[in-house]
């Protein structure tokens, strides 16, 4: 173990699945739903994909040569209510109950494209870049409805299309360009209360992580059990009553996990594997079986000193990409058709939004008191990250 953060401490690196998609059978469907009740992350082995390594390198390059042009260029596509365009630095506070300032990154959210066409302004530096954005993203919407297949399978559910065929346009989908920053020796940045990415959960149904080697700092929160012996009176000679007690620990998620042999592209950069975690929409449909995981970047502790080009900086840039996938804008968030999702409809207690049902995910439960659209629980969980007002 090492630093705390607040109450929580750092665990050991978490070990999760990899996992091959190439053939959808209800045997994968079962491992990947049971490393999603548990930990809600897994990873997704790139040769099961559509992608190849330069497809993720050519994305990277475009990434940094965005977030590389000036700033007044990127303010130009400033982010709006409808969660697209850039976001500069300390502009988000994913943890705002721990953090003092905002995340230490900037991002450029990506919607969905109509009629092969990007929805909104596109940045200089990635103008005549569209057909290669809109690839990438139709990359990630085809691995998506692979992954959803698979998770109605492992639910049993009868139709396997039962998530996919809800996931169509429009939608909420965002392709998410992410860049923490190294930062100036003399940066007023304090390592016990700053960070790059407060700790948070995702809003959608899934999210695909893709990242670079040697560029770590996700971490996730995990719990653990553990049992202690209480006495029943004030006297010794009682017998002990055990007393089961949970902990919950950060726990940092390696780029590419030991156990993994990465593709690698033309200049033999591996291509680590897709992360994958599941998102509080999908939590809320399955009533919690699948669990959407709180989550943080972190400045490595291993990386607080960087003199190698000459000029010392604070730890190293990292650069991300997530797609964050949702279902149809106008799908109703109804009971899973599965036996093994929790039926919560007789449940008469009141979640904190409101809804009626257990509280269960983000706003109660599918089956609840009050049936909610993919796009109303979306607003709701941009309204409270961003104060976005919504007509």
């Amino acid at each position: 173990m090492a630093t705390t953060n607040g109450s929580v401490q750092t665990n050991d690196i978490v070990t999760l699945p990899v996992i091959n998609i190439s053939y959808p059978t209800p045997e994968i469907g079962r491992t990947m739903i049971d490393a999603a009740a548990t930990h809600g992350f897994l990873y997704i082995d790139t040769r099961g994909t559509d992608f190849a390594p330069e497809n993720v390198e050519r994305q990277f390059e475009l990434s940094k040569q965005f977030f590389s042009s000036p700033e007044e260029e990127k303010a130009a596509c400033q982010i709006g209510s409808d969660n697209r365009g850039w976001t500069g630095m300390h502009s988000e506070t994913l943890d705002p109950a721990n953090q003092k300032r905002g995340d230490f990154k900037e991002a450029f959210n990506i919607g969905e494209f109509i009629d092969n066409q990007p929805q909104q302004p596109i940045p200089k530096s990635l103008q005549g870049h569209e057909d290669e954005l809109l690839d990438f993203e139709t990359r990630c919407r085809k691995t998506c409805h692979r992954i959803l297949k698979l998770l109605a399978l492992g639910l049993e559910i009868p139709d396997p299309d039962w998530f996919s065929s809800r996931h169509k346009t429009p939608s909420g989908c965002t392709l998410r360009l992410l860049h923490y920053p190294a930062l100036p020796l003399d940066t007023d940045y304090q390592p016990e209360v700053d960070i790059r990415a407060g700790a948070h959960s995702d809003y959608g149904s899934i999210t695909l992580l893709f990242q670079r080697p040697s560029q770590p700092g996700l971490e996730i929160l995990t719990s653990s059990t553990t049992t202690s012996e209480t006495l029943n009176s004030t006297s010794a000679s009682e017998n002990p009553r055990t007393q089961q007690n949970k902990q919950q620990k950060w726990s940092p998620v390696p780029v590419i996990p030991s156990n993994y042999t990465p593709e690698t592209s033309d200049d033999q950069t591996p291509l680590p594997p897709i992360l994958l975690n599941i998102g509080d929409l999908l939590s809320y449909w399955t009533n919690n079986l699948l669990k959407s995981t709180v989550h943080r970047v972190i400045f490595p502790h291993d990386q607080h000193r960087n003199t190698a080009s000459g000029v010392g900086v604070l730890g190293e840039d990292r650069y991300s990409i997530a797609y964050f996938c949702h279902p149809t804008d106008s799908t109703l968030l109804e009971a899973v058709p599965s036996r093994l999702v929790p039926d919560i409809t007789h449940h008469p207690s009141t979640t904190a939004a409101g809804d009626g049902g257990f509280e269960v995910g983000y706003g109660g439960g599918a089956g609840g008191a009050k049936v909610l659209t993919a796009k109303e629980h979306l607003i709701r969980r941009l309204q409270a990250t961003y104060g976005f007002e919504h007509k």
